[in-house]
C-alpha cells in the first residue's frame, strides 16, 4: 500500500514538472515569435527608407547630414544581431527619422509631393505597427520572467537554463525626451 502512495505521488510529481516545463518552453516560443514580428516590421521599414531617402535627396539636396544619419541609422540597425543592440540601433533610427521630419518641414513642395506623402503614411503605419509589436513582446517577455522568477516554476527554470529575459525600453539618456511634452505651436 505504502509502494502504491509512493508512485503516485512521483508520478503526480512528475507530470506537474513536466507541465511546468512545457509551459516555459511555451512562453519562450511565445517571445521569440513576438520579436519575429519585430522582425517583419523593421524589415518593411528598413526597405522603405531608402526610398524616402531618395525622395528627399530630390528636393534638400544640401540637408546631407540629416540624410547620412538617417542612412547609418539604417545599416547599423541592419547590422545589429542582439535583441539589445537591436533596439539600441532602432531607437537611433527613430531619432534619425525624427530630424528628417523636421528638415522636411522647410520643404513646403516637398511636403506635397505625392510620392513623399505616400511615404510617410507607409513609414508612420509601420511605426505604429512597430509599437504594437513591441508591446506584444514585452507582454510575452514578462510572462516568461514572470514564470522563470515565481515558485515553483523558478526551480524548473533554474535546472533547464531559462533565465530573465530583457524587455524593449526607451533607453535611459532618451527618456528625458520622451517624458516632455511636445512644444505645439499654431
Amino acid at each position: 500500500m505504502v509502494l502504491i502512495i509512493v508512485i503516485v505521488v512521483v508520478v503526480l510529481l512528475a507530470i506537474v514538472l513536466v507541465g511546468m516545463y512545457n509551459r516555459l518552453v511555451k512562453l519562450r516560443n511565445n517571445r521569440e515569435n513576438a520579436y519575429a514580428n519585430i522582425d517583419v516590421q523593421l524589415k518593411q521599414r528598413h526597405d522603405l527608407i531608402p526610398q524616402l531617402v531618395a525622395t528627399v535627396k530630390g528636393y534638400a539636396a544640401h540637408e546631407k547630414e540629416v540624410l547620412t544619419k538617417v542612412t547609418e541609422a539604417r545599416a547599423a540597425a541592419m547590422s545589429a544581431r542582439t535583441v539589445n543592440e537591436k533596439v539600441l540601433a532602432e531607437n537611433k533610427l527613430s531619432s534619425a527619422l525624427s530630424g528628417l521630419n523636421i528638415a522636411v518641414e522647410a520643404y513646403p513642395d516637398l511636403k506635397a509631393n505625392q510620392n513623399f506623402m505616400h511615404l510617410q503614411t507607409e513609414i508612420a503605419d509601420i511605426e505604429n505597427k512597430l509599437a504594437a509589436s513591441r508591446r506584444f513582446f514585452n507582454s510575452a517577455t514578462k510572462e516568461l520572467n514572470n514564470a522563470v522568477q515565481t515558485f515553483p516554476s523558478n526551480l524548473i527554470a533554474g535546472m533547464f537554463g531559462f533565465q530573465r529575459e530583457p524587455m524593449i525600453e526607451v533607453p535611459e539618456a532618451e527618456r528625458k525626451t520622451y517624458e516632455t511634452a511636445p512644444d505645439i505651436q499654431f
